[in-house]
């Protein structure tokens, strides 16, 4: 008979005795189930001996797995009064211990529970305050605050203690660490950090924290050597940008353009000697995003017909394609004159102009691009207006329409006014090589799109079609990362209609060569061999394990967990670690596990509980994506995040495939078809250039003798 659910057997270690192997009752209070008795058992607290070393609460015992090695220790309150004792005395030796614990302890929520009732927040706060007065240069102090600065870190991640209670001498303190030349590299990363976290947690703050720590101040700490310090650095910057208020933005609009600015990240980050790790990436693609988002403004902007300062910037757009002088202030020409020059300039509205920019997006920012390149690159505005001006009206290509709508596309691709997505790591080094790389962007697309008009010999009716091949060119150039704007004109130059032509074609099979039934059928043949070779590949990536990060977590360190299955397909285990492996993780370190036979489901997106408690991220559309969830008995559930869409591919997929359910990403459609394709074309190899009838041969009538066999004999 299988021994009770709630029932589980453990290894217990304590000081100074052997472990004992005990059957622990889940559902008794977690001390009274030990075989033994001890005076103030009140005083004790059970740990997980490995991992994390968290206590064990009546909220967590549930979760004790089968051969789960504890400790015994003294309890979180206990722990929390004796090393606030310690941390108070004199002793600099006891303090720099105590300290050295505290920050272990701090990731325990029970503990920091436990020792921030007992006013421990307040105590490291003017511990850090007071040490003004302290040699710096001492190593001991060195090692006492950067363990100061960890704990306090670790206890105010919980968000038990508001960041509003933090004081302005405290916030001059860690400041005052971030703007001072010489300080040691572990005490500046946590500086860096409760600032950032400051930014991003409290409002009432920023206006402090602005004032004490500048973007200027910070540029120092982008041309040192350690990646890590740069990135806290960034990290920090795209803080003060992105929580910055209204009174503020335009302040920092025209400090994150600064060629200064961009020249170091370009010179010390991008094109230092060391590789882009996925944190810095993640800070490079933000400051990215932000710095597009200060277009939104002009994007979201509709003209104003009867303004005479806008509409003058069309006229300059006519006389500069058209006429020599710069004089607007002349006779001006017959309203039916300019009508003929708007209608050469490829507006909609050749009356009117103005209404061409009245939808947005992208409202004035494509009449920004228009006037920057007909300004900057005058000699290539003039080219494309008359040169169109000079085809047949039906092969002629709207400059103006095709500005506009070009302006459009690229805001989507750019995603200019969005939120930065938790998790990407999409930056584009070329938009950090020039003072104006949008409108240099632009200029470059536009030329294409008139390239690829004349490719496509397109008329008027042929417009939306040109815009699908100009977006694909400009993706695919963009999937490879050109370093600068002339390396993507070299990487378009590549991308030419007939290439387009040439890898769509590579890419999808052609549906017209396989509709016969003869085809049709030795697909439905090949089909479950090919997806059966699909799902070996999943189990077995499953069988190698993923990293997660742990949702909602704004730290970079230690906040990692791995998950891996068995290689007999029948468990699944999961744990946390320090930080991100650089392979395959042991079994030994994974903890926790679920048997596959208890699980009942798999949710995704919406349905998952983890994207339903936390409603922040319920408005955060790439992380919605990537979120999966595992349903296991009894009513407990495995909350993911995947790093990334293939590995949400091919844990939901595996996943599915462990319950025998059909697999249903993207990836497995799109593995699908290539090695359908490839399987296909392999065998059919022998048939090219013969034509598959549709029906097969009709089977010839008996012969009305067999006269004509031949007798061997």
């Amino acid at each position: 008979m299988p021994p009770p659910a709630d029932i589980v057997k453990v290894a217990i270690e304590w000081p100074g005795a052997n472990a004992q192997l005990i059957e622990m009752d889940q559902v008794c209070c977690a001390v009274c189930v030990l075989s033994w008795s001890l005076s103030g058992s009140e005083q004790f607290a059970l740990r997980y001996a490995d991992g994390p070393q968290l206590y064990i609460t009546e909220q967590s015992r549930c979760d004790i797995k089968n051969g789960t090695i504890l400790r015994l220790a003294i309890s979180p309150a206990r722990a929390a009064r004796q090393l606030l004792e310690r941390i108070q005395s004199h002793g600099i030796d006891a303090r720099l211990e105590a300290l050295k614990e505290l920050a272990k302890l701090s990731a325990d929520p029970t503990f920091a529970t436990e020792f921030i009732n007992m006013e421990g927040i307040g105590t490291l706060a003017r511990l850090v305050e007071s040490g003004t007065h302290l040699n710096f240069l001492s190593l001991s102090f060195g090692e006492m605050l950067a363990f100061t600065l960890t704990a306090f870190l670790e206890l105010m991640d919980h968000g038990i203690v508001s960041w509003d209670l933090i004081s302005l001498s405290f916030i001059k303190q860690i400041a005052g660490y971030v703007n001072q030349p010489m300080v040691d590299v572990s005490i500046l990363q946590r500086s860096l950090a409760i600032l950032e976290s400051m930014v991003l947690n409290s409002h009432s703050l920023y206006h402090r924290v602005a004032q004490e720590s500048t973007v200027g101040q910070l540029i120092g700490h982008l041309q040192v050597s350690n990646q890590e310090i740069q990135t806290y650095a960034i990290a920090l910057i795209n803080a003060l940008f992105l929580k910055a208020p209204e009174d503020r933005r335009q302040e920092m609009a025209s400090t994150l353009a600064q060629k200064h600015l961009r020249s170091i990240i370009l010179n010390h980050v991008i094109r230092g000697n060391r590789p882009i790790k996925a944190e810095m990436a993640h800070q490079l693609y933000v400051l990215q995003v932000l710095t597009f988002n200060l277009l939104e403004e002009r994007m979201m902007t509709k003209m104003d017909p009867n303004d005479q300062s806008q509409r003058d910037i069309i006229f300059e757009l006519r006389r500069i394609a058209f006429d020599g002088e710069s004089d607007l202030t002349g006779t001006e020409k017959r309203k039916a004159m300019y009508t003929k020059d708007y209608k050469m300039l490829g507006f909609t509205n050749h009356v009117n102009p103005a209404m061409d920019f009245t939808q947005t997006p992208p409202g004035m920012l494509a009449l920004d691009n228009m006037l920057y390149l007909a300004r900057v690159h005058q000699d290539t505005y003039i080219r494309i207006v008359l040169e169109n001006s000079s085809r047949e009206d039906k092969h002629e290509c709207p400059f103006g329409r095709c500005a506009i709508e070009l302006t459009r596309m690229l805001c989507e691709i750019l995603q200019v006014g969005e939120l930065p997505n938790e998790g990407c790591n999409d930056y584009h080094p070329m938009f950090f090589t020039h003072d104006r790389a949008w409108e240099e962007f632009f200029c470059v697309c536009i030329q294409l799109l008139n390239k690829t008009w004349k490719e496509m010999r397109a008329t008027a009716e042929d417009f939306n079609k040109v815009m699908q091949v100009v977006r694909e060119q400009i993706t695919r150039a963009l999937a490879m990362k050109p370093s600068s704007i002339d390396q993507l004109k070299n990487k378009l130059r590549g991308l030419n209609y007939s290439e387009i032509l040439r890898l769509r074609q590579s890419e999808r099979m052609s549906q017209d060569d396989f509709q016969s039934p003869p085809i049709i059928e030795l697909r439905e043949r090949i089909q479950p061999e090919i997806l059966e070779l699909i799902k070996q590949q999943r189990l077995n990536r499953l069988c190698e394990g993923s990293c997660f990060r742990k949702l909602g977590n704004r730290r970079r360190q230690e906040k990692f967990w791995f998950c891996r299955l068995s290689l007999n397909h029948k468990v699944l285990h999961y744990g946390d670690l320090d930080e991100s492996p650089q392979g395959e993780v042991p079994f030994e370190l994974l903890s926790d596990k679920i048997p596959i036979s208890d699980i009942k489901s798999v949710l995704t997106g919406k349905d998952c509980p983890h994207m339903k408690e936390k409603s922040a991220l319920k408005q955060n559309k790439e992380v919605l994506e990537l979120a999966f969830s595992v349903l296991y008995d009894p009513d407990e559930t495995l909350n993911f995040v995947a790093p990334n869409k293939y590995e949400y591919c091919i844990w939901t997929d595996g996943l599915c495939a462990l319950l025998g359910r059909e697999m249903g990403s993207d990836l497995t459609r799109s593995d699908l078809d290539t090695l359908m394709s490839m399987e296909m074309k392999l065998r059919l190899l022998d048939l090219e250039n013969i034509t598959i009838p549709e029906a097969p041969p009709p089977v010839p009538k008996e012969p009305s003798s067999y006269n004509f066999t031949y007798n061997y004999s």
